[in-house]
């Protein structure tokens, strides 16, 4: 039976680049490979068939020698002439881990530690100032008895013996080879003969630590911080992790936060707001500031105090405080009280309440059109 032409068997034109050549292979041998076709006599060929196309036609010299002579370029044997042992160098490349890319890299037996979260809750006048905290935790220590190989003291790691120190074994398959994490070492590439009795071979071992964190002035809610090399220590020797500060700024009593802005309500008369004004208000540096309420001041108007609100994180820029009016309306009146207001009721007309009386005169307006 004459033999397809590779070009036809990868599904790609003669002028196809080596990128479209590896991209065509790796989609086919994906589809057709045995270890999804377990029996499949068909994928199995396929698969081959594949692969020795693109053997001869990811090499230049054997691409160029196709090119001109197509099948004749190559005899039975020099076709099949070191395609076994090709094939995993093929598979490394274009698979990577799934099919076993690591081959030839040995593991050292350590291993990073894991990163560590610790919740940290300040308040709005800590995040304004900002503090130096002071947090203990429990974590993973290197084990001082064996300095973190975990190895009993006077001996020491060995290479696994299963691997090789490899960390992964090598298992040949029909024309192809896979690699696996080696059962024995769990792919450290070492073993050890003699635990340390302290840390049971682990490197490391718990302990409650007290470390300072620096919390900068300007952090909001949700800032984090991160202390490198203060996470869990690493397993036989290996580099320790970081731990992860979460800051929680709680809810301040009188003031507001909106980024570098804060935000407070100030309640005031009912004559101030007529008449103007001042009062004054103490802001989170621990300053007195005096507000002027304009006359005719309505509830609800916002007053701006430029460079009253909070820092901004790692800036000498300050945000600002805005002060709401929150006009109070008097009560249980005295008879007097009652006497007075009457009376200014009676003196009052349009001019004094403009806004009020605009409301309803358009009212009246809006339902006698409609009638």
């Amino acid at each position: 039976m004459a033999k397809r032409d590779f070009y036809e068997t990868l599904g790609v034109s003669k002028t196809a680049s080596d990128a479209e050549l590896k991209s065509a292979f790796r989609k086919a041998a994906m589809q057709c490979h045995p270890d999804r076709h377990p029996g499949d006599k068909q994928a199995e060929a396929r698969f081959k068939e594949l692969n020795e196309a693109y053997q001869h036609l990811s090499d230049a010299q054997k691409r160029a020698a196709y090119d001109r002579y197509g099948h004749a370029a190559f005899d039975q044997s020099g076709m099949n002439d070191g395609f076994a042992a090709s094939m995993s160098d093929i598979f490394d490349d274009l698979f990577g881990d799934m099919m076993g890319g690591r081959r030839g890299r040995q593991s050292s037996g350590r291993e990073r530690g894991a990163d560590l979260r610790y919740n940290l809750e300040i308040t709005l006048e800590e995040a304004f100032r900002g503090k130096t905290a002071s947090i203990r935790m429990p974590t993973s220590v290197a084990c001082e008895a064996c300095a973190g190989s975990g190895a009993r003291a006077g001996s020491k790691p060995i290479s696994c013996k299963t691997c090789g120190g490899h960390g992964r074994v090598r298992a040949q398959q029909g024309f192809f080879a896979i690699e696996r994490t080696c059962p024995s070492c769990h792919g450290r590439g070492q073993t050890i003969e003699n635990p340390c009795d302290k840390c049971a071979g682990a490197g490391r071992v718990t302990r409650e630590r007290t470390l300072s964190v620096n919390v900068p002035a300007g952090v909001e809610d949700g800032t984090r911080i991160r202390l490198t090399g203060e996470g869990e220590a690493g397993m036989r020797g290996g580099p320790p992790g970081d731990l992860y500060i979460f800051l929680t700024v709680k809810p301040h009593a009188i003031f507001q936060r909106d980024g570098a802005d804060l935000y407070c309500r100030v309640p005031i008369s009912m004559v101030q707001a007529a008449l103007g004004g001042e009062f004054t208000v103490t802001t989170l540096d621990g300053t007195e500031s005096r507000v002027s309420v304009p006359e005719g001041a309505q509830s609800g108007r916002q007053l701006r105090l430029r460079g009253k609100g909070m820092p901004v994180l790692r800036s000498r820029d300050l945000g600002d405080l805005f002060v709401q009016l929150n006009v109070e309306t008097p009560q249980s009146l005295t008879r007097r009280q009652r006497e007075l207001l009457t009376e200014f009721a009676a003196e009052s007309s349009h001019h004094t309440h403009p806004e009020s009386a605009g409301f309803f005169a358009k009212m009246k307006e809006f339902f006698e059109g409609r009638g």
